[in-house]
C-alpha cells in the first residue's frame, strides 16, 4: 500500500475550561498522525491565537496511524478570535474528558507544565528562550518540541511516560561514559516526570544511510556495548529483556493472547510449542559467545543523524538490557537486501574484533525469533499503559510480531 502524504484534520479547541468548537476540517501535510508540527500552524491560524495539540481524539484510516481522517484536541494558549465559546455536546463532551492511562502531556495542563519545566531549565543554563515553542511529534509514547534559544543554538524537549520507558538520561550517560561523541548533549532531566531536555543535533536523520554512515555508527555502538558489558553493576538499573526474560514473559503473555488478539487455536499451539522449545534455542544462543549489554531497542538508522562529520545515535526511549544481536537486527526493516548485507558484515566483524571466539553471525541467525519475540512484548507493554483513544496506533502489531515468530525456521532464519 503507498502511504498517504497528507491526512484530512479536526481540531476541538478549547482554551482552559471553555470550549470554542471544531476548526476544520483541513488537509495537513505528512499522513503520520503524530506529526503534529502542520496542524498547529493551520490550526493557529483558524483559531487566532497559538495553539498546541494535546492528543489524538479519534482516527479513522486503512493504515492506523497515518492518513485518513484524524481528529485532535488542542489548546490555545491564549484566548482565540473565534466567536465566544460554548458548551460540546454530549459526545463531544465524552471524548474530550478524562481518561484512564492519559499521558501526562497529552492534557492542556501537562502540556504547560513540560513547557515551563524547559523554559525554566534553559533559563537556568544561560539559554533562554528566543521564540514559542515548535511541537513536532505528540502521541502515546512521546512528546517533541523544539526550542529556539537566545545563543542561536535550538533545544529540543522530549516528554515520554516513565512507567513503561527508559530513563534516557541515564542511558545517554552510561553510552556517554564510554564515547561522548555517540550520543546527544543532555541539558537537563526530570526522569521521574519523564522530561529530557537535549542540545540539538545537527544534520540530518539516516533513514538511507551510506555504507560509510553504517561503517562509521555500527562499530562505535558495538565498541560502547563491548565496554559496558564489562561493568554489569552499572546496567543493573535497566529494564531486564535478556533472552531469559524474554522467555518468561512469553510464558505470561500467551495466557492473554486468546482473548487479547485475532490468533488462531492452531497459531497458539504453535507459539506454546515455541515457548517449549526456547530453552534449547537460548542455550544455542549463548553458545555464540555474545555478552548481554545495554540496547539501545529500536537501532535502526531513523535513530541516527548525521552531518557528514559526526554521526549521533538519538532516542533510548527503548533501552534495555539484553542480548546485542536485537540490536543488530533492528535495522534490516529499513534497508534494501545489499545494504543490509554490508550492515550485518559490519556488525558480525566489529563483535569479532571485541570477542575473539565468538559467533556474531550465528547469533544474528538464532536471534530472529527473539527480535520478533521483543517487540511483540514491547507493543503489548504499549497497549497496557495507554489510553484506548490511541490503541489504532498499535493494535495487532503484538499479534503481527508473533506470526513473524512463527515464520522463523528452526535455525532462527525466517522460513
Amino acid at each position: 500500500m503507498q502511504r498517504a502524504s497528507n491526512r484530512t484534520v479536526t481540531v476541538d479547541l478549547t482554551y482552559g475550561d471553555e470550549y470554542f468548537g471544531q476548526l476544520g476540517p483541513f488537509e495537513a501535510d505528512l499522513g503520520w498522525w503524530s506529526s503534529v508540527d502542520g496542524v498547529v500552524a493551520r490550526a493557529t491560524e483558524l483559531a487566532g491565537a497559538p495553539v498546541l495539540v494535546a492528543r489524538l481524539v479519534e482516527g479513522h484510516s486503512e493504515e492506523p496511524g497515518h492518513g485518513g481522517r484524524v481528529r485532535y484536541h488542542a489548546e490555545a494558549l491564549s484566548r482565540p478570535t473565534m466567536p465566544s465559546a460554548g458548551a460540546p455536546d454530549a459526545g463531544t463532551a465524552v471524548l474530550l474528558g478524562p481518561a484512564e492511562r492519559r499521558a501526562a502531556w497529552a492534557t492542556p495542563a501537562g502540556l504547560r507544565a513540560a513547557l515551563d519545566w524547559a523554559r525554566e531549565e534553559l533559563a537556568a543554563a544561560g539559554r533562554p528562550l528566543a521564540a514559542p515553542a515548535r511541537q513536532i511529534r505528540t502521541w502515546n509514547l512521546s512528546g517533541l518540541f523544539r526550542l529556539p534559544t537566545a545563543t542561536g543554538a535550538d533545544a529540543w524537549l522530549k516528554t515520554t511516560t516513565s512507567a513503561f520507558n527508559a530513563r534516557e538520561s541515564e542511558v545517554i550517560a552510561l553510552l556517554g561514559g564510554v564515547d561522548r561523541t555517540l550520543v546527544p548533549t543532555v541539558l537537563a532531566a526530570d526522569p521521574a516526570g519523564g522530561r529530557l531536555l537535549l542540545d540539538h543535533v545537527p544534520g540530518e536523520d539516516c533513514w538511507s544511510p551510506s555504507a560509510g554512515t553504517v561503517a562509521e555508527v555500527v562499530p562505535r555502538l558495538v565498541a560502547a556495548q563491548a565496554a559496558l558489558a564489562a561493568r554489569p553493576g552499572d546496567l543493573a538499573g535497566l529494564r531486564d529483556r535478556t533472552p531469559r526474560a524474554l522467555a518468561a514473559q512469553l510464558t505470561a503473555l500467551l495466557d492473554r493472547l486468546p482473548e487479547e488478539t485475532d490468533l488462531t487455536a492452531g497459531e497458539l499451539d504453535r507459539l506454546a510449542g515455541f515457548a517449549a522449545a526456547l530453552p534449547g534455542l537460548l542455550d544455542r544462543l549463548a553458545a555464540c559467545g555474545l555478552p548481554e549489554t545495554l540496547l539501545h531497542g529500536d537501532f535502526h538508522p531513523g535513530n541516527w543523524r548525521s552531518d557528514g562529520v559526526n554521526p549521533v545515535v538519538v532516542d533510548y526511549a527503548d533501552s534495555c538490557l539484553g542480548h546485542p544481536a536485537l540490536d543488530g537486527l533492528r535495522p534490516r526493516a529499513y534497508l534494501a537486501p545489499e545494504a543490509w548485507r554490508h550492515h550485518a558484515r559490519v556488525w558480525t566483524e566489529a563483535w569479532r574484533r571485541h570477542v575473539p571466539g565468538s559467533d556474531p553471525e550465528r547469533a544474528l541467525e538464532l536471534a530472529e525469533p527473539l527480535y520478533h519475540l521483543s517487540y511483540a512484548l514491547r507493543y503489548q507493554e504499549f497497549l497496557d499503559h495507554i489510553e484506548p483513544s490511541e490503541r489504532p496506533y498499535h493494535e495487532g502489531d503484538p499479534a503481527a510480531e508473533l506470526r513473524a515468530v512463527l515464520a522463523c525456521g528452526a535455525a532462527g532464519r525466517p522460513t
